[in-house]
C-alpha cells in the first residue's frame, strides 16, 4: 500500500451530499483569514509610504526584500497542504512536525546567509540589477526578517491540522493576532516619524509572523489531543512523504521565482525605481481581492471526497470567480483606482497613473486564482502533484516570455509589462491544471 491509498481514508458512502452551504461553511473563515493576511501587504506599503525616504523605500520593499523572503519561504508553504492532507493522527502529526523543523530551520539559515554575506550583493546587484540606491535599505530589511521563514513553516503546519479537523475558524483567529502585532509596530512607527519605512515595514511583518505562529501552537493543542494515537492506513515515511510533498515544495518554488523574475525585470526598463516602488501598492490591492480565491484550495482539499462534491464546488468556484473579479473591475475602471494610490497607499502622483493603468491588466487574476485552487487542489487530493509542478513551470515561462519581450523594446514602463506577465502566466498555469484535472473530474 502506497501513500496514495490514504485518498480512501475518509468513508464517504455514509456522508451527506455535498451543498453549496457546506462549501461556504468551511471557505468563509480560511477566506477571512487570507483577506486579513492579504491586507497586511497594503497597510504595510501605505505605512512606508509615509516615512522617510518612501520612494526608495518602497522600492526596496516591493523589489528586493520581499520577493528574496517569498523565494527563501517558498519550499515550506505547501506544509499548510501537506498537513491538511496527512495530519489523521499524532503520529502523522508528529512526523509532520519533525519534517517541518528540518525545513524551517534549513531555509532560515539561507535566508541568514543571503541577508548577512556578499551573496546579497550579487543577487542584488547581479540577478536583480537594483538600482544602487535601492540596495542597502534592501539588505537591511532582510536582516530583520531573519525569523520569518521558521514561524511561517510553523503557523502553517499547526494550521494545516485545525483545518483537517474543522476548525477553520481558528485560523482567522490566529490571522487577528498576527495583523494586530503589524498595526501595533506599524503604528510605532509612524509615531516615531524618522525610522525609514524600509525598516519598518519587515519588521511589523516578522513580529506579526511571529506572533500568529505562537497563536497556532497554542489552538492547535486541544485538537492534537483529541487525535487517536495511530489512524487506520500505511505510515508515513520519509520516502512517501517525499514523494508526496517534492513536487509541492517545486511547485511553490516555481511561483515565488515569478516575484524576483519581475523584479529584475522591471529594474532593467524605463522607470525601474518608480515601477519597483509602485508595486507593492499594486500587488497588495490585487491580492486582497485573490484571497478568497486562495482559500477555496483547502476547501477543495477538504471536501472533495463528499458526495457531490464536483457540481458543488465547481459551482461555488464560478460564483466566487464572478465576484471577485467585479469586485476589482469595479476599482480599476472607476475612479476609485486612483483614488486608492493617492490617498490610501500615498503614492507620488506619477505613480497613481502608472498603478491605475496596471490595475486594469491585473482585473482578471482574482477569478484565476479561485480556479487555479480548483484544479491545484483537485491534484492535491488525489496526490498527483506533479502536474501542479508542470503548471508552475508553464507560469513561468509565459512569464518569462512575456518580460523578455518588455526588456527587448524598452517601449513602456516596467511595470505595465510585469502585470501583463502576471496575467498571461497565470492563465496559461489555469489552463495547464485544467488539462491535468480532466481524468480526475471525469472519475
Amino acid at each position: 500500500m502506497t501513500l496514495s491509498d490514504s485518498a480512501v481514508e475518509s468513508t464517504t458512502a455514509a456522508a451527506p451530499a455535498l451543498t453549496s452551504r457546506d462549501v461556504l461553511r468551511t471557505w468563509w473563515p480560511l477566506a477571512a483569514s487570507w483577506i486579513l493576511m492579504c491586507v497586511e501587504l497594503p497597510l504595510v506599503s501605505a505605512v512606508i509610504a509615509r516615512l522617510p525616504e518612501s520612494r526608495v523605500s518602497l522600492a526596496a520593499y516591493g523589489g528586493v526584500i520581499m520577493p528574496l523572503a517569498l523565494l527563501i519561504e517558498s519550499p515550506v508553504i505547501m506544509l499548510l497542504s501537506a498537513s491538511t492532507a496527512l495530519a489523521r493522527d499524532q503520529a502523522r502529526m508528529r512526523f509532520l512536525n519533525r519534517v517541518m523543523f528540518v525545513l524551517g530551520g534549513g531555509f532560515s539559515g539561507l535566508h541568514a546567509l543571503v541577508a548577512f554575506t556578499p551573496l546579497y550583493d550579487l543577487l542584488a546587484g547581479g540577478l536583480f540589477g537594483l538600482p544602487p540606491e535601492v540596495r542597502e535599505p534592501g539588505r537591511h530589511g532582510l536582516q530583520l526578517m531573519i525569523p520569518w521563514t521558521m514561524a511561517i513553516a510553523f503557523r502553517r503546519t499547526q494550521q494545516g491540522v485545525l483545518i483537517r479537523h474543522g476548525q477553520s475558524r481558528a485560523v482567522g483567529l490566529g490571522t487577528l493576532t498576527r495583523l494586530a502585532a503589524d498595526v501595533a509596530v506599524l503604528g510605532a512607527g509612524l509615531a516615531i516619524g524618522t525610522v525609514r519605512g524600509s525598516l519598518i515595514g519587515p519588521l511589523a511583518m516578522t513580529c506579526g509572523v511571529v506572533c500568529e505562529a505562537f497563536s497556532a501552537a497554542w489552538l492547535v493543542r486541544p485538537v492534537a489531543r483529541s487525535l487517536p494515537a495511530e489512524a487506520p492506513g500505511p505510515p508515513l515515511t520519509r520516502a512517501s512523504f517525499a514523494r508526496f510533498y517534492v513536487p509541492l515544495a517545486l511547485t511553490s518554488l516555481l511561483v515565488f521565482l515569478g516575484l524576483p523574475l519581475a523584479s529584475a525585470a522591471m529594474s532593467r526598463m524605463p522607470l525601474a525605481v518608480g515601477s519597483l516602488a509602485a508595486s507593492p501598492a499594486l500587488n497588495g490591492l490585487v491580492m486582497v481581492f485573490r484571497s478568497g480565491g486562495f482559500a477555496f484550495n483547502e476547501v477543495v482539499v477538504a471536501l472533495l471526497d463528499r458526495p457531490g462534491a464536483v457540481a458543488a464546488l465547481r459551482a461555488f468556484a464560478r460564483r466566487l470567480a464572478l465576484i471577485t473579479v467585479a469586485g476589482l473591475a469595479a476599482i480599476a475602471f472607476t475612479p476609485l483606482g486612483g483614488a486608492w494610490f493617492a490617498h490610501v497607499s500615498a503614492l507620488p502622483p506619477d505613480l497613481v497613473s502608472l498603478a491605475s493603468v496596471a490595475l486594469a491588466l491585473l482585473v482578471p487574476m482574482p477569478a484565476l486564482a479561485v480556479f487555479q485552487s480548483w484544479y491545484q487542489g483537485t491534484l492535491v487530493h488525489a496526490h498527483r502533484t506533479r502536474g501542479i509542478t508542470e503548471a508552475m513551470a508553464v507560469l513561468l515561462l509565459v512569464m518569462g516570455l512575456v518580460l523578455a519581450a518588455g526588456i527587448a523594446w524598452q517601449g513602456a514602463p516596467g511595470l505595465l509589462f510585469a502585470a501583463a506577465a502576471m496575467t498571461t502566466g497565470n492563465a496559461a498555469l489555469v489552463a495547464w491544471l485544467a488539462f491535468r484535472t480532466r481524468p480526475i473530474h471525469r472519475a
